[in-house]
């Protein structure tokens, strides 16, 4: 199958598409557009922003874009996790960068693009319906929460303020420019660890979410239709912490990022194997 993928240049983004890319290129043609950043502008701006948010998006964008991933080979290692560019090796054409799939120059790009499938992981830009419909067999979104509990912004985070034994992520269906509304495919879950940070939770769920967006694409592939549920009624909308929402989660001996972790993490992209987390 011919597949686009959209993701977001940040840490996260990066490991998923490393589990996700290799399994994937063997028998599809793919695609990889990536956004810069998630969020609206002012959510984005580093002076409206708490600065713990400030402090993770440094360890999640900055800190890999800037000084990690420019460091790692430019061609895939087996055995090693590689950056953006080490990905071109699985790509029909080299990655670029697309922050807005709804312009007319991204739109045309698109059509002509023709996929079959599109697949999101923590993409950037809110999909239209003008998008959303150039893809043949639908799109589908890695949302790292809980639909319909936790829809929106850092769902993990919110979880975890508020006191869930266990988080998840859920792979689903756009369908419209509403968000995390689509039909449900699979959710993945995972207890609550005490003593990790934020960013680790967020991390381990791709694991097992990538496993998930691997089998609905073999299902796609084999002309199957996907097991799909509605989602349920209610559920909730949630958008960046505040300061009040921060000071809360440290109050509860909870932390965004623990550096001996990011540090810990970043070695699976020097070491000749991957670690388990």
């Amino acid at each position: 199958m011919n597949i686009l993928v959209l993701a977001n240049r940040d840490l996260a983004s990066n490991y998923a598409l490393n589990l996700l890319l290799p399994a994937l290129a063997t028998e599809h043609q793919l695609t990889l557009w990536l956004s810069a950043q998630v969020g609206g502008n002012s959510a984005n701006q580093s002076n409206n922003r708490p600065e713990a948010l400030n402090t993770l998006k440094f360890f999640e964008q900055s800190l890999f874009n800037d000084l990690v991933e420019p460091l790692l080979p430019e061609s895939s290692v087996i055995g090693k996790f590689c950056g953006f560019a080490g990905f071109n090796h699985y790509l029909k054409t080299p990655h670029q960068i697309v922050n807005n799939l709804n312009t007319v120059p991204a739109l045309a790009e698109l059509k002509a693009l023709a996929p079959d499938v599109i697949l999101s992981i923590r993409y950037g830009c809110i999909l239209r319906s003008e998008a959303i419909q150039t893809a043949r067999l639908g799109v589908l979104n890695f949302h790292s929460g809980i639909l319909p509990d936790y829809r929106g912004v850092m769902a993990t985070f919110w979880s975890m303020l508020n006191g869930a034994k266990q988080i998840g992520a859920t792979l689903h269906t756009i369908d419209d420019a509403s968000i995390d509304t689509g039909d449900i495919i699979a959710i993945v879950k995972q207890p609550v660890i005490a003593d990790q940070c934020y960013l680790a939770h967020v991390l381990s769920l791709y694991q097992d979410g990538v496993i998930a967006m691997q089998n609905a694409v073999a299902t796609l592939a084999a002309g199957q239709p996907l097991n799909k549920l509605p989602q349920p009624a209610g559920g909730n909308y949630f958008s960046f912490p505040t300061s009040a929402d921060l000071a809360r989660f440290s109050a509860q001996q909870q932390t965004l990022v623990d550096p001996q972790f990011w540090l810990s993490f970043i070695q699976q992209y020097y070491l000749p194997a991957p670690l388990n987390l």
